[in-house]
């Protein structure tokens, strides 16, 4: 079946860097686009990065200049290297998918930014 792992969480001090890498399983991960939300305390889960199956990505206004997504078809992942973290940049981190008509999430990561 699908399967989604996050890693990468953690705690960091505004201005600091965290990478997120997600493990797909269950699909053909190389023919689909891959995406990264956050939901912070209290706010609704938004979009903050997407990659295309041949690499091409975009942004949210809030994170663009600041993060950088990839993918690795080989190796069925995909990264999120948050650089220039900010206390706004707070929740938890999910890896999503859309295969035909649904989507599958992975459980989170939780990223505190804070002094």
């Amino acid at each position: 079946q699908v399967q989604l792992v996050e890693s990468g969480g953690g705690s960091v001090e505004p201005g600091g860097s965290l990478r997120l890498s997600c493990a797909a399983s269950g699909f053909a991960f190389s023919r689909f686009t891959m995406n990264w939300y956050r939901q912070a305390p209290g706010k609704e889960r938004e979009l903050v990065a997407a990659i295309t199956p041949l690499g091409a990505a975009t942004y949210a206004d809030s994170v663009a200049g600041r993060f950088t997504i990839s993918r690795d078809n080989a190796k069925n992942t995909v990264s999120i290297q948050m650089n220039s973290l900010k206390p706004e940049d707070t929740g938890v981190y999910y890896c999503k998918v859309r295969l035909a008509l649904r989507e599958y999430w992975g459980q989170g990561t939780q990223v505190t930014v804070s002094s």
